[in-house]
């Protein structure tokens, strides 16, 4: 083949354009490298116009502290995929795209007693598939069944029980407010503890002061009160899974939980500030320490260990100390006496009621003796019940009685231990509600032989005067 002077012409050309384009290959890709690199660095300032009409739909974005407008792109209609096993009528109906007049020959003449509905069904079903033919005649069928369809009938009182398990806004109403306060005070409780406190004041050897009396009183149930609603503030999830505490005013909603909060300062805040003003300090002091003990010693301690017992029980020890200080100003050992024998007079008092409510306590998760060490239950209810005994005894010995009183209550501490005892053999449902329907007696009963057995106070308080004849040298 021959060369003619056009082919090396293009030949050279060709080669010195190829050796340019390789030269500069380099260089151009720097180039698109720096240009992907600028459109990832700021992308909000790159905007596309593929279609113009896209540009109706806009929205703004923020990069680099700077407002952008970019145009979002129209998104394709997803086709729903439907499912050909579903037998439901009316999808299948969807699925047809256009019916066709039907054929003069398929019409039918049709009675005077037929419905517009069967005149209908033959046009639609002729112009459907064999299939879902089948399919709209047997929906027909059903719908056109003389059977009565089976209608629920809510009662009243299913209506108000499902109501009632809804969420709903909390209504106070202001007639039934008194007696959600004494249930939230726990009034027999604290009727209790104003007694044990009357009984440590009239104890007390000092001429009997009723102003006095009165005010100790007072503070002392707005003491209680405000330690009982704390206590079941904090103990509304817990008291919802126990019979025995179930209908109390929080879990049941009718007052809030601020609500409760407030009625408690509104009664420990006055109680402890009466207390401490008009009675005495130290009375004031124990006031408020038997409010901290219950709230945050006793009821936490609850799920955590048995030892709440004895904490609880000091905490039941403490009012009839207070009334004694709030008559004497001073604590004495026959204010501790009086203390003790409230201490010793809870265990088998509420070991016995514990012990039939070991159920409840489990559900609520309260870690109580009678739930976790029973044997220990009945042994310290029949330990202390017999410990009542030893502490009558006392009485002569801390000036607080006479010699009478360990005499005349020794029948009743008698008895209380004998039923302790079966209840420590027994372990019976039976031998605890005797102990503990005891208890409910036996304590006022005691308090009142006490008072009954008072040393004079003109006794005591020669005791510790001086003689008024010195003896001469």
């Amino acid at each position: 083949m021959f060369k003619t002077p056009c082919t090396r012409l293009s030949g050279l050309v060709g080669a010195s354009v190829s050796q340019k384009l390789l030269g500069n290959a380099s260089i151009n890709y720097q180039t698109a490298r720096s240009l992907i690199h600028l459109y990832r660095k700021d992308p909000s300032n790159w905007i596309t116009y593929q279609q113009l009409h896209f540009l109706k739909r806009q929205y703004v974005t923020k990069g680099s502290s700077e407002l952008h407008q970019r145009a979002v792109p129209k998104q394709t209609p997803a086709i729903p995929v439907l499912d050909e096993r579903d037998d439901s009528v009316v999808q299948r109906v969807q699925h047809v795209q256009a019916i066709y007049p039907p054929h003069p020959a398929d019409i039918m003449p049709q009675p005077d007693d037929v419905t517009s509905e069967e005149v209908v069904l033959p046009v639609i079903s002729n112009a459907l598939p064999s299939a879902e033919r089948t399919l709209l005649k047997k929906g027909s069928e059903r719908e056109t069944s003389n059977e009565t369809p089976h209608l629920h009938v809510e009662t009243d009182e299913a209506r108000e029980a499902r109501l009632d398990r809804q969420w709903k806004e909390l209504k106070v109403d202001v007639s039934e407010l008194p007696g959600v306060y004494a249930r939230l005070a726990k009034s027999r409780l604290t009727a209790l503890v104003v007694v044990t406190a009357a009984a440590g004041f009239a104890m007390a050897p000092v001429p009997f002061d009723p102003g006095m009396f009165a005010l100790a009183c007072l503070g002392t149930g707005l003491a209680s009160c405000s330690a009982n609603s704390i206590n079941q503030y904090f103990e509304v999830p817990f008291d919802s899974n126990m019979n025995r505490t179930k209908n109390r005013p929080l879990v049941r909603g009718q007052i809030s939980p601020l609500h409760a909060v407030s009625f408690a300062l509104a009664c420990g805040v006055p109680g402890v500030a009466l207390l401490t003003l008009a009675v005495n300090p130290l009375t004031g002091f124990l006031g408020a320490l038997n409010i901290f003990l219950y709230t945050c010693c006793y009821t936490p301690l609850k799920r955590l260990s048995i030892v709440n017992t004895w904490v609880g029980a000091v905490v039941g020890a403490i009012p009839p100390v207070m009334g004694w200080t709030a008559a004497t100003g001073s604590l004495d050992p026959a204010a501790l006496l009086m203390g003790a024998f409230l201490y010793s007079w809870q265990f088998p008092h509420f070991n016995a009621l514990s012990w039939n409510l070991r159920e409840d306590y489990s559900r609520g998760g309260y870690r109580m003796m009678s739930v976790t060490h029973p044997d220990m239950c009945r042994r310290v209810a029949l330990r202390h019940s017999v410990a009542l005994v030893g502490l009558s005894c006392l009485g002569p010995a801390a000036g607080l009685t006479t010699w009478t009183f360990p005499l005349v209550s020794l029948p009743i501490n008698l008895y209380i231990s004998y039923l302790a005892l079966r209840f420590y053999h027994r372990a019976d449902r039976g031998s605890a509600r005797k102990l503990f329907f005891c208890s409910l007696w036996h304590l006022p009963m005691l308090l009142l032989l006490a008072l009954t057995c008072k040393k004079p106070a003109k006794e005591q308080s020669g005791a510790d005067l001086p003689s008024a004849n010195p003896v001469p040298s």
